[in-house]
């Protein structure tokens, strides 16, 4: 009789899916209470046109369906590539549109991106981050129309929850999760 040889990583891969449940469907951890109809979010994503509508946290808690249909549409439009959108991104961004009274759809620049689009990206530009946050999936380019990106920009450094840049030229700012700074 043959044995399989059960690796370490192995176990690890097999304990993913429920790693994802309980964190799914722990609290809200550093973000304001939810509301009790939940915490909703529109997109627009301004390279690929797709909207989205979605509470992806209701009663204190993420729901993983609503994150996963997050990831799709902040996947890396260049590749197609879709990775895990950090909540703590999403509460930010969140938290930004209430505390800029916006009701309208978020603009997204840009969200995800793989690897090889960031390289891509570091070749054509000084400002792209060998390390950035949006290889993690921890970081969103967006702009609220109508709202001043300079006022956007004080907003989102007001909340002191990750890294800010303001691109006043190109009219978006961007936020992360990681650790407080600006640019």
């Amino acid at each position: 009789m043959k044995r399989s040889r059960t690796t370490p990583l192995d176990t690890l891969r097999a304990g993913l899916p429920v790693a994802a449940l309980l964190w799914c469907s722990c609290p809200l951890w550093g973000a304001a209470s939810a509301p009790p109809g939940g915490r909703e979010l529109a997109f627009y994503h301004t390279h690929t046109g797709e909207r989205l509508d979605v509470v992806y946290a209701t009663g204190g808690r993420y729901d993983a369906s609503a994150l996963a249909r997050i990831n799709r549409l902040l996947r890396d439009f260049r590749t197609g590539d879709v990775a895990d959108i950090d909540p703590a991104t999403l509460d930010i961004i969140y938290e930004l549109k209430q505390r800029a009274g916006y009701r309208g759809p978020v603009h997204i620049v840009s969200a995800y991106r793989s690897p090889a689009t960031n390289e891509m990206l570091r070749q054509r530009s000084s400002g792209v981050a060998r390390k950035s946050q949006h290889l993690e999936g921890r970081a969103v380019d967006l702009r609220f129309p109508g709202v001043d990106t300079a006022r956007l920009r004080d907003l989102a450094r007001a909340l002191k929850r990750g890294g800010v840049g303001y691109y006043g030229d190109s009219d978006f700012i961007h936020v992360d999760s990681g650790r407080v700074r600006y640019w």
